[in-house]
């Protein structure tokens, strides 16, 4: 079954449809510097618009990468927490384009 929105592999073949946060925390923890060195989320479809990754610093902590070409963001950023990396990564993907996805619009009342 494809992923509704998004998907997680990580670099030893662990792979998640839509998850969530604490999915996430839990592949970043996993996280070494051996043999399973880093995670990519991204659309689960063929030339994806946007991606987010977390990769394992030698020097510690995790490189965090997010780009999205349909809004020109790239941004690369280091952290040491799993629990904000996780949460980051959660408040970007919401914001993230998807296709049958009605957008949200702002109301003034």
């Amino acid at each position: 079954m494809a992923a509704t929105y998004y998907c997680a592999d990580s670099e030893n073949g662990h792979h998640i449809n839509d998850p969530s946060e604490d999915a996430l925390f839990d592949l970043i923890s996993e996280l070494n510097d051996v043999d399973n060195t880093f995670i990519v989320i991204q659309p689960d479809e063929d030339d994806p618009a946007w991606f987010a990754s977390v990769a394992v610093l030698d020097e510690g902590g995790y490189e965090i990468v997010r780009r999205d070409t349909t809004r020109r963001e790239h941004e690369v950023n280091t952290e040491t927490s799993t629990g904000q990396i996780a949460n980051d990564l959660i408040v970007w993907l919401a914001a993230r384009d998807f296709p049958g996805r009605s957008t949200q619009q702002a109301s003034t009342f």
